[in-house]
């Protein structure tokens, strides 16, 4: 270095001070790039993610090559800085040169590349690939032997560089992926793909309608009046019992009741020729489940039974459905029937309403662990049947009850503006 004048010297510095800059943007763009995005570009054909794809797939090897390369430049900068500062203040001079140095590098060669790299990964990473490639061709016995050893202390840890790491996202991790999607995705299919991911902590319990409120056809009945349902009903599917609903026989569908509305005898008990066998969905099955067992067994509807056979609910496909993508039967909506407004942020709620859909609709917490109905909840809360005019606050929400039927709270008044949410305190 001592026939080089310090003009050149100082050139070398500079380039060596950029050479630093490089490595060091290389290793923090790699590092955080968006693994799955640029899974995605390789697979689409993209030749720069590929070869990026193919290079993380052994981080010690890039790695390697990465802190070899930029410890070798700045090693030797700092031995060509130490150089031209003896020749301007002599032996004194090193501690300044020292100082100095650590001062450039740490804004030229460190945070600023950096802070790019992290803000621009993709681009900074893309550019560095070819030129990493082409290094670690020439450093590869260097850069083998630096992963032989660090893999070997790793193994100490029984850490195996070697196996494969894939990748995975939890439910977790994927909702807030698609929650923080922004406008890559749009509102509505967010909603949608949360829906699909809410399939497994939601039973068929949640969504059922409830046995008192399946609509069906009793044997027992006057045919007209069977007759007479038949031609007023608003479903595809009736379900067929005898004199209670637990005697099930089947369900009529919508395209047998023209069959059945134009048949000459006059004997309910004709009908039977015409049904569809009955489904039965166990209490607590998971919706992702009972939507594979749908598909599978290309049913629509089923009855819900508990642990003893007795029939609890009904639930059929387009409830499932629903629950994805949204109600789609707006006009015969039951939640629209079960919660009326009367005035200013006053509601009129039936109580056999399910606390998921008032939760939805209304935009409250109650707690969805325990009973699925609002009668349910109050009543379990109070511990007793309330009477008529009874008011309370049901976790929070002022609820006065309206009416009692059957020892049934059949229907309250509500008036979440008087609700005041806990303060969470940081």
């Amino acid at each position: 270095m001592e026939t080089l004048s310090t003009g050149v010297l100082f050139l070398i510095l500079a380039l060596l001070i950029l050479l630093s800059s490089f490595f060091s943007s290389s290793e923090t763009g790699m590092m955080s790039l968006n693994r799955y995005r640029l899974k995605h570009r390789a697979r689409s054909g993209d030749k720069s993610a590929k070869r990026v794809y193919g290079m993380l797939k052994r981080p010690d090897k890039l790695l390697g090559l990465i802190l070899l390369g930029n410890n070798i430049v700045n090693i030797l900068a700092s031995a060509i800085a130490t150089v031209i500062a003896i020749r301007f203040w002599g032996e004194g001079g090193i501690f300044a040169a020292t100082l100095m140095l650590t001062v450039v590098i740490l804004i030229f060669a460190e945070v600023t590349p950096k802070t790019l790299a992290a803000l621009y990964p993709e681009k900074i990473s893309f550019f560095a690939a070819p030129i990493l490639k082409f290094l670690s061709s020439i450093f590869h016995p260097a850069v083998k032997l630096i992963g032989f050893l660090a893999n070997g202390l790793l193994r100490l840890f029984g850490i195996n560089a070697d196996s494969d790491h894939e990748d995975h996202l939890s439910q977790e991790e994927l909702r807030t992926v698609v929650n923080e999607a922004g406008a890559m995705i749009p509102r509505r299919h967010q909603k949608m793909l949360l829906s699909i991911l809410d399939l497994e902590t939601v039973t068929v319990d949640d969504i059922m309608v409830p046995r008192n409120e399946i609509i069906g056809i009793d044997l027992t009945d006057d045919i007209g009046y069977i007759r007479e349902q038949i031609r007023n009903s608003i479903h595809t599917r009736l379900l067929v019992f005898r004199n209670e609903i637990d005697e099930v026989e089947g369900f009529l569908h919508a395209r047998n009741f023209g069959r059945v509305l134009e048949m000459e005898s006059d004997s309910p008990e004709d009908i039977l020729s015409y049904l569809d066998p009955i489904y039965y969905v166990p209490e607590g099955t998971p919706l992702h489940t009972q939507l594979m067992k749908f598909q599978r067994k290309r049913d629509r509807v089923g009855l819900v039974v508990d642990e003893y056979g007795d029939i609890e609910g009904l639930v059929a496909l387009d409830d499932i459905l629903e629950e994805i993508v949204g109600d789609f039967t707006t006009e015969m909506s039951s939640v629209n029937r079960d919660i009326q407004k009367d005035g200013d942020n006053v509601y009129l709620i039936d109580a056999t309403v399910t606390i998921r859909d008032l939760n939805k609709t209304l935009h409250w917490d109650l707690p969805t662990e325990g009973p699925k109905t609002l009668n349910g909840l109050i009543t379990e809360y109070l511990e007793a049947i309330p009477q008529s005019g009874t008011c309370l606050r049901l976790y929070g929400y002022p609820i006065e009850i309206l009416q009692i039927k059957d020892n049934i709270v059949k229907s309250v008044r509500a008036m979440p503006e008087l609700y005041k949410p806990p303060v969470d305190i940081q």
